[in-house]
């Protein structure tokens, strides 16, 4: 038939032909982006997972409620403790870090209800940030810090003692 066209100068043959090629290669093409779609669908999930077991902002800390309090705590701690207790140290009394070693040995502190109870009331040197601190001389004669926020405070103290005090400014990036 090709031979009988290209005879009679027949120009519809090989339009008909370009159309059966054209639909072949949209067929192979579709073929392969649905054999893609497919490998990226089973390929996805697992990825996902790998992605959220192993990123820092899903293993610590637990949920998204607590790193808002470990954000909150790092605030706290620089506006009201920072300036005797750079990196869980004392520039007042050497001794008497913010360390898990010397809460225990020095201050017999181990727990965080017994690091709320130094923050609100105070101790030898350290004054009380509570609402209702007393005596009197032995609280602050700054801002006074609120139930909840001691609270949040304890628990970031806590946790950056057991962790050796990294660093803060990394906590808050």
């Amino acid at each position: 038939m090709k031979l009988a066209c290209m005879i009679s100068n027949c120009t519809g043959y090989i339009p008909h032909l370009s159309i059966k090629v054209n639909v072949k290669r949209e067929e192979n093409s579709i073929s392969i982006k649905a054999k893609e779609v497919k490998f990226f669908k089973t390929l996805a999930p697992p990825l996902v997972a790998a992605f959220l077991v192993l990123s820092p902002f899903c293993s610590t800390p637990v949920s998204i409620g607590q790193t808002i309090d470990i954000h909150k705590g790092a605030t706290l701690f620089g506006q009201a403790c920072i300036g005797c207790h750079d990196a869980g140290g004392n520039i007042i009394q050497p001794g008497a870090t913010l360390s898990t070693k010397d809460l225990q040995s020095r201050n017999g502190v181990d727990t965080e209800e017994d690091i709320y109870s130094i923050t609100y009331n105070g101790k030898g040197r350290m004054p009380g940030f509570g609402k209702e601190c007393k005596p009197r001389g032995q609280c602050t004669f700054g801002a006074r810090l609120e139930d909840e926020d001691i609270k949040i405070l304890a628990e970031f103290v806590k946790l950056q003692a057991d962790q050796g005090w990294p660093s803060i400014q990394a906590e808050q990036k």
